[in-house]
């Protein structure tokens, strides 16, 4: 989720459209809490590892 974050940041940034960066924005933020909680061992949606 992280890499498709910073994938739709580039494009929307490239391309002019701003519905892309948001989006991208979005999905980086809700991707690196994901990683940073399950590199802190908490289970996240029952699995103890989110990749």
């Amino acid at each position: 989720m992280l890499v498709l974050g910073v994938i739709l940041l580039v494009v929307g940034f490239v391309t002019g459209i701003s519905i892309l960066w948001t989006i991208g924005i979005i999905l980086a933020v809700i991707g690196a809490i994901l990683w940073i909680l399950g590199s802190m061992g908490h289970a996240i949606a029952g699995r103890r590892h989110y990749w």
